[in-house]
Parts: C-alpha cells; sequence; structure tokens
C-alpha cells in the first residue's frame, strides 16, 4: 500500500480531512495529515482566504515541504490534496523525482512550461462548473500536465458544490463525494 501525504484545503484540517485519512488507513495506506494552518479551522470561504493570505504562499509551501520531507525516499510517497492542499501536493509531487502519484480534489496549481513529470500517475476530482477551477484553466492544466509526461485522469461532478467531499460545508454532495472516493481508491491501490 501507499504511503499518502494529505493536506488540507483553505479551510484549514477540518474533520472531513482527519475522515478522509481515517478511510485511506482502512484501506492499509500509511496516511499523513499536516496542519498547515496552526490549528485554525473555518467555514466561510472569506476567513479562509484570509488565513491562507496572512500565511502567504511561500511559507504554506515551505510547510508543506516540511511536511513532506520526511517522509520522501526511494519507495516514494502519494502527494494528495483537496484544494489548496492538491495546489501545493502537485508542486510538490512535480519537484519529487521518487513521487508515486499525485491525488488532486477539487484543486490543481498552474505549473511552469518545462515541468517533468514522466509517467506520473494523476488524479483530479474536480465540480463541474467550479468556480475555483474554471473550464479554461481545467483545460490547460490539463494539457501542461500531459506535456510534461504525466499519465492524467480527470473526473468532473455534474452540480457538486467545490469542496463536495465534506460532509460539513454547503457545498457537500454526498452521491459525488461517495463516487470521487471510490475511484480514487482503486486508484491508490495501484499504485
Amino acid at each position: 500500500m501507499a504511503r499518502i501525504l494529505l493536506l488540507h484545503s483553505m479551510y484549514g484540517l477540518r474533520p472531513a480531512v482527519l475522515q478522509a485519512a481515517d478511510r485511506l488507513r482502512a484501506q492499509g495506506h500509511e496516511v499523513h495529515v499536516p496542519d498547515l494552518y496552526d490549528g485554525r479551522v473555518v467555514d466561510d470561504p472569506d476567513e479562509g482566504i484570509k488565513i491562507k493570505e496572512e500565511i502567504g504562499r511561500d511559507e504554506l509551501l515551505r510547510r508543506a515541504v516540511a511536511a513532506a520531507a520526511p517522509l520522501s525516499g526511494s519507495d516514494g510517497v502519494v502527494y494528495a490534496g483537496f484544494s489548496l492542499g492538491g495546489a501545493l501536493a502537485q508542486n510538490l509531487a512535480l519537484a519529487d523525482e521518487n513521487a508515486r502519484g499525485l491525488l488532486l480534489m477539487h484543486g490543481t496549481s498552474d505549473m511552469p512550461d518545462d515541468a517533468s513529470a514522466p509517467d506520473l500517475p494523476v488524479q483530479l476530482h474536480v465540480a463541474d462548473p467550479d468556480t475555483f477551477e474554471p473550464v479554461d484553466w481545467q483545460n490547460a492544466w490539463y494539457l501542461r500536465m500531459r506535456r510534461a509526461g504525466a499519465d492524467v485522469e480527470v473526473f468532473r461532478y455534474p452540480g457538486a458544490g467545490h469542496l463536495f467531499t465534506d460532509p460539513d460545508l454547503s457545498d457537500h454532495d454526498a452521491e459525488s463525494a461517495e463516487r470521487a472516493w471510490a475511484i480514487a481508491e482503486d486508484f491508490l491501490k495501484g499504485l
């Protein structure tokens, strides 16, 4: 089974993230869930954005790198994350030549044109439509990932809200969440 670094969204380390980690552990995976917000958890997107901006993108990435450092090695890590955490996970995976996979729930990140991810298995689960991940953005992201050599699968969930896997948020869509987790679990079994 896989060693997974699972990064939270801009809402912080919410119960849904811990439940996701437990679900993956029940599948036999070793899951690490760092708190990049030092205990701060919110329900409101504006508050989440405020915390994210207060900490700053560079500091969040530094914290994610520090969390990944003891896990990385020749056995490789599967990087995973929710929204903001997905963006951070993507940056980590593209910088780690031993990355075993990348599981993105609700979010991606920009990437340089010269990015390289030969044969990196990548799976994205995203609402359709998603105000944080517009279709034009997703299409450009997909093309850049493929150009980098990644093996990319994208799953879209019509009518679901942005963070549809979090049962405590208004975005939640139980049917889409269960479908996403079933697909993600199969993906992780293959890594």
